[in-house]
Parts: structure tokens; C-alpha cells; sequence
């Protein structure tokens, strides 16, 4: 964003098509990942939750747009999506369920509310552990978050997107701090963040194909994009009447 001067409000988008070879496989992870990745220039005093909620929403709707698409074509396969999108912390979620695992507490979060945006990922918790493990100098922890939905099919929740507002210089220094990670502020990128030579932006990806499933419903990823699967669970899809592409 910095090398082509992009303005303010300005951004890009990229359509990523990669190969992650040591994948752990099932219904939701395949070996090929596509996904629109993006990343949008905005002002340090926008570095701040209602932002974050704002382009939250705004995904939402695009994404029950997209539903009103489909269903006008294809009205028999469409799955019918919530209404509105909850917002909640990894915090608030530890609190509700503290005898669940992180993964556990997305699920009851995503079944109540149908669709949920997972705020404040990274940091340690009340309970001493982290929601889930986050890079310290990618997004700022108190400013990001995950969207998911309940995806019947599979009764748990479904991962659409991971975003949220990047570091800035103080937070890449305060969260390279508790990784025992300062090492780390020598190098360019970080040394360009440090001396504010780089646009604050806001970014994350979207996962097409996960999108595909949740649009349409299907039980495996298999079903709405062409990748290599072990045999087992070739088999398993078959007797359960799964068509992998």
C-alpha cells in the first residue's frame, strides 16, 4: 500500500489460490486454499472498535447478499443465513463457558446467535490461556477478530474470515514483548512499523471456498472445489453419499 501510494480509504484486494501441503485434512481444511485476501489504508484515529465492527458488518451483508443471489437462482440448494451477526470477546466467551475449550465455546456462541464475530484474539485470557494462537506482528489483538457461523451440516461452527485492524507501533511492541519476540524489531518490516513509515491499515481474508459450503450447504469442502484426498476418506464420503469433485 505504501510502495503504490495508496490514498486514504484506498485499498486492494488479492485472489489467492495456494497449496498448504501439510494441511491436516477433513471436512472443512483441504490442501488447496483459495481465498480473497484484502487490506484497506485508514486513519490512526479509526484504529478503533466501532471500525472494526463497521467493516464486520459491511461483510455480513455482502455475504446475505450473496444468499439473496443464490436463492434467486437455485432456491431448492440455498441455505438461509441469520439476519444480523452478534459481536462478543474471547473474553466475554471465557467467562460464559469456562468449562469449555476455545472451540467448544465458538460452537455454543455460533449455535445461539447463528452468526457470531469473535473479537480480541491473541492475548492470554482470565484463565491464563489464549483463545488461539495469533502472529504478534500481524493484527492488533484487542482490534481483530474472527466471523463464523453455525453450519448445520457439521454442528459446529464455520470459520469465514479472519481480520481485523494491524499493528501499530506501540501494540507491535507491547505484543512482541509477551511473545519474548523483540528480536524481532530489528527487522525491516517491523523497524518501518516502529517508525511509522507504513500506512495504518485494516485487512483479512475470506475463504471462497468455505463460502461456496455455507452458501450451498455441503457437508465437505470436496463438494465445491477439486483438491487430492486421502483414500480413507474418499471411501467414507462415498458411503455417506459425499460427491468430491
Amino acid at each position: 500500500l505504501k510502495k503504490y501510494d495508496f490514498g486514504m480509504h484506498q485499498g486492494l484486494y488479492t485472489n489467492m489460490n495456494a497449496i498448504r501441503k501439510d494441511e491436516v485434512l477433513d471436512n472443512l481444511h483441504s490442501s488447496y486454499v483459495d481465498q480473497w485476501d484484502w487490506e484497506k489504508v485508514i486513519d490512526k484515529k479509526e484504529r478503533t472498535i466501532p471500525v472494526l465492527k463497521a467493516h464486520v458488518e459491511q461483510i455480513f451483508a455482502i455475504i446475505k447478499h450473496m444468499e439473496h443471489e443464490v436463492w434467486y437462482k437455485y432456491p431448492q440448494a440455498v441455505n438461509h443465513l441469520p439476519d444480523s451477526i452478534h459481536f462478543i470477546t474471547s473474553q466475554e466467551l471465557c467467562t460464559l463457558f469456562p468449562d469449555l475449550s476455545p472451540r467448544e465455546r465458538e460452537n455454543a456462541a455460533a449455535k445461539e446467535y447463528g452468526a457470531v464475530f469473535v473479537m480480541q484474539i491473541g492475548d492470554k485470557l482470565s484463565d491464563g490461556q489464549k483463545h488461539d494462537g495469533r502472529a504478534p506482528d500481524y493484527d492488533d489483538w484487542s482490534l481483530n477478530g474472527d466471523i463464523l457461523f453455525w453450519y448445520e451440516p457439521l454442528q459446529c461452527a464455520l470459520e469465514i474470515s479472519s481480520m481485523g485492524i494491524r499493528v501499530d507501533e506501540q501494540s507491535l511492541h507491547s505484543q512482541l514483548e509477551k511473545e519474548n519476540a523483540l528480536d524481532r524489531e530489528n527487522l525491516p518490516f517491523h523497524q518501518a512499523i516502529l517508525n511509522q513509515e507504513l500506512p495504518y491499515t485494516i485487512g483479512g481474508g475470506i475463504g471462497q471456498s468455505r463460502l461456496c459450503m455455507l452458501l450451498l450447504k455441503k457437508a465437505h469442502i470436496g463438494e465445491v472445489q477439486s483438491s487430492l484426498w486421502p483414500q480413507e476418506m474418499i471411501d467414507q464420503c462415498e458411503k455417506a453419499g459425499i460427491q468430491l469433485l
